[in-house]
């Protein structure tokens, strides 16, 4: 049971920050950052910091902060309100977005410096055969780590639609596959090579 945190929301509304919150932790982002967030995703209207900090009951700096590194992300959109110049903030309205926002910034922050030192170590000229070990399942690894973002890359371009086709698809995916080998093999068979 997550401890009592006083905020001004409703239940149902509480309870997803919540754990949004906490989730927010073990994806190694600060508590309150994942708090904030919800918080805008489920928002009916941009929000200002001062509406933030009145709806979490947090300091403002910890809200400024946390705005920042969410604007960091790229999933705070500011906004606009006519005759109020404070700055109010909403996350994309597509889930999509946001799903393709998250992967590209992971994959900037995580996979892209990994391919780098890959890379380096896969060009370094081994000393012994542990080195030349090492280096193999290093080349195995950068491969594997070069297809996935090859994928990504397609995936990414894919409109929303297409995507939850595709999502849809499932292991299903695995019968076209079946379809396409057997077809390979067919045309193997009859002219004895490959098409």
């Amino acid at each position: 049971m997550p401890e009592y945190v006083p905020m001004n929301l409703a239940p149902l509304a509480q309870q997803f920050v919540l754990h949004f919150g906490e989730m927010g932790s073990r994806w190694g982002i600060n508590r309150t950052v994942g708090q904030i967030y919800a918080l805008l995703f489920i928002s009916p209207r941009p929000l200002c910091a001062d509406d933030i900090v009145e709806a979490l009951d947090l300091s403002r700096s910890n809200v400024s902060m946390g705005l920042r590194e969410l604007q960091g992300w790229n999933l705070v959109l500011p906004r606009h309100i006519a005759d109020d110049r404070r700055d109010h903030f909403t996350t994309p309205a597509d889930v999509w977005q946001i799903l393709r926002t998250l992967a590209e910034e992971r994959k900037k922050r995580e996979v892209d410096p990994t391919l780098s030192v890959l890379r380096e170590l896969l060009m370094q000229k081994p000393g012994n055969d542990e080195d030349r070990f090492a280096q193999s399942r290093m080349a195995e690894m950068h491969g594997l780590i070069e297809q996935l973002t090859t994928w990504y890359d397609d995936i990414r371009k894919l409109e929303s639609e297409r995507l939850v086709t595709l999502l849809a698809l499932g292991a299903r995916v695995t019968k076209f596959l079946d379809i396409k080998d057997k077809v390979v093999t067919l045309g193997r068979g009859r002219s004895g090579r490959k098409t």
